[in-house]
């Protein structure tokens, strides 16, 4: 299958709560992730005739690239680097909008995959569940490949784990506040193309609470460390 390779990585370096073995990939297998993605080259996207084909590829290519990218300049902490303990912006732009992909005659980077194609081609918000930009706010790295035949389904258990996270998203009754995830403040026209408001989106996931009307929405603080496997702050509920 067109996806056994990155299948087989995600099962043996990412474990349940999503946290990666950077450290044995980077010693095993950098190379056999690179030689996949050379592989996949090859796909020609007239030949993906479905939709499921389509959302699995840029799905599966997006965060492939991601962890390669990483690989390339681990050990890191984050990527979000500091110089003299200031943000390095510039580095941080670059890791999303290098062209770093050619795929069908066209260079992507991250940024192109995820707002020229994944956004723009798709009314799918729950993408937002499911692409990893290696960091702990990120949603977790599933340990198994996007396949075209369920990948709808997976994508809905991705919005479960994340919403139902209560690292990533919680609600305090007793001052009506939902507390969530930048992603829901950065992502909000996607949520309210298939929702009437974030808390009407999230309460679908959210079953043991009930949020009324007049829900305040504060959005909790990013995590940009790595989501390797000692950092333990990677919660899931």
């Amino acid at each position: 299958m067109q996806y056994d390779t990155w299948n087989q990585l995600l099962h043996r370096y990412v474990d349940s709560q999503g946290r990666v073995n950077y450290t044995a990939w980077k010693e095993e297998s950098v190379e056999i992730l690179d030689q996949w993605l050379i592989e996949i080259r090859s796909t020609q996207l007239i030949e993906l005739t479905t939709t499921e084909q389509r959302l699995a590829l840029w799905l599966n290519l997006y965060n492939a690239l991601v962890i390669a990218q990483v690989l390339a300049f681990y050990p890191i902490a984050t990527i979000r680097p500091t110089i003299f303990g200031i943000p390095d912006w510039i580095s941080f732009f670059r890791f999303f909008s290098r062209p770093l992909y050619q795929l069908d005659g066209t260079r992507y980077s991250l940024n192109a995959i995820e707002h020229g194609t994944l956004r723009k081609e798709f009314t799918e918000p729950r993408i937002h569940f499911a692409l990893v930009c290696a960091a702990i706010g990120c949603p977790l790295l599933r340990a198994e490949a996007y396949e075209p035949e369920r990948v709808y389904a997976q994508l809905e258990e991705d919005a479960q784990r994340f919403i139902t996270n209560s690292y990533k998203v919680r609600y305090d009754a007793q001052t009506q506040t939902l507390h969530c995830s930048q992603i829901f403040k950065w992502y909000k026209a996607d949520f309210l193309k298939v929702a009437p408001s974030l808390t009407a989106y999230i309460q679908r996931y959210l079953l043991t609470v009930t949020m009324p009307d007049v829900t305040r929405v504060r959005y909790l603080p990013y995590d940009w460390r790595l989501n390797q496997r000692n950092n333990q702050r990677h919660l899931l509920k």
